[in-house]
């Protein structure tokens, strides 16, 4: 690096970005790396307090942060991922698929400890929709030894963060309770349901109700097992009163339960089973009711072929508690997020 006075600079090539702040209406690159100083510049960047214009003289064994940038994201960028040109020696990250975003905290944790390069992102294990942003990465001076990005390439041997389109799986839908069995009133969970499976790419393919019958309820469960259903669920029944009988008709059928009763609210009465490798879940009436419950904190990834464990769900407790927010604006909140 070598110091020019600005006013001396006509005709020379700038070796970073410029940025230019304007309170309340513009913060950007005024100019690019790259560009040829002209005079009708000199007044700008002064009134930018630039009063020396730095010129890049690169000596070996150093990389100048725009390719440094690029060499980072390269590294640690997975599937379904895109990135953005650098500017001001950044690069961003963007979903290129409506998925699950899964990321590598070992790993981003032992690129963000090497000197001058950082690594900031979103949680992980959340649904993204394309377009979103995940990341970015830049170095912190202007240049960084060639070491150093050595070291951080043989760190990520495996992708820091991609995002896992969810599986177009077919579920299995029973809604209980005699009052709906009955047509005494209208089912009005089972849509809310069917809604949130479309949005992760699943559908399905048969809804049946059943009366508050352990005999009745477990019977269909296994009905659509030996339909070859991917995921089960059930709606309703999932309390204590006694003639809320999912959770006990559920274990009826062999299944393995991992969690009933879970630390998230809303959501707290939810129950996760395995039966014969199909998952099988029965909702609180919480779902029902919000638009962030248990359910997005799960479902999405049971979807994208993550299996869920009891201490994972557990470890929801730290956060799991949703504020029910006027406007929601869940999954760019603190719910789920650890």
């Amino acid at each position: 690096m070598e110091t020019v006075k600005t006013k001396d600079a006509v005709g020379m090539v700038l070796c970073h970005d410029i940025t230019q702040i304007l309170p309340g209406e513009f913060k950007g690159r005024l100019y690019k790396k790259g560009h040829i100083i002209t005079e009708e510049d000199v007044p700008k960047l002064l009134d930018l307090g630039k009063e020396n214009i730095y010129v890049w003289d690169p000596k070996k064994g150093y990389v100048h942060e725009n390719e440094a940038a690029k060499r980072i994201a390269k590294a640690v960028a997975g599937q379904n991922i895109s990135l953005t040109e650098p500017s001001e020696g950044k690069i961003e990250f963007i979903s290129e698929i409506d998925g699950l975003i899964q990321i590598d905290r070992s790993l981003l944790d032992g690129i963000n400890g090497i000197d001058d390069i950082m690594m900031a992102t979103i949680h992980a294990n959340q649904q993204v929709k394309k377009g979103k942003l995940l990341a970015g990465t830049r170095i912190i001076p202007l240049i960084i030894r060639e070491e150093d990005l050595q070291k951080m390439e043989s760190i990520c041997t495996r992708p820091i963060l991609e995002v896992v389109p969810f599986q177009p799986w077919k579920v299995g839908l029973i809604v209980t309770g005699s009052e709906v069995y009955h047509g005494r009133i209208k089912d009005q969970f089972g849509p809310v349901v069917e809604k949130k499976l479309k949005q992760l790419n699943c559908q399905v393919v048969e809804k049946t109700y059943v009366s508050d019958s352990i005999d009745m309820t477990s019977q269909k469960i296994l009905e659509f097992r030996d339909k070859e259903v991917d995921m089960i669920i059930l709606t309703g029944g999932m309390s204590v009163d006694p003639d809320d009988l999912t959770p006990a008709s559920i274990r009826a059928t062999g299944a393995e339960a991992i969690i009933y009763g879970v630390p998230v609210l809303p959501g707290a009465m939810f129950m996760l089973a395995y039966l014969d490798g199909i998952p099988v879940m029965g909702l609180p009436g919480g779902v029902m009711y919000h638009k962030a419950s248990i359910f997005d904190l799960i479902v999405p990834r049971l979807v994208a072929g993550q299996t869920v464990t009891k201490q994972e769900i557990l470890q929801l407790g730290y956060g799991g508690f949703c504020l029910k927010c006027k406007n929601c604006i869940y999954p760019d909140c603190s719910f789920g997020k650890a």
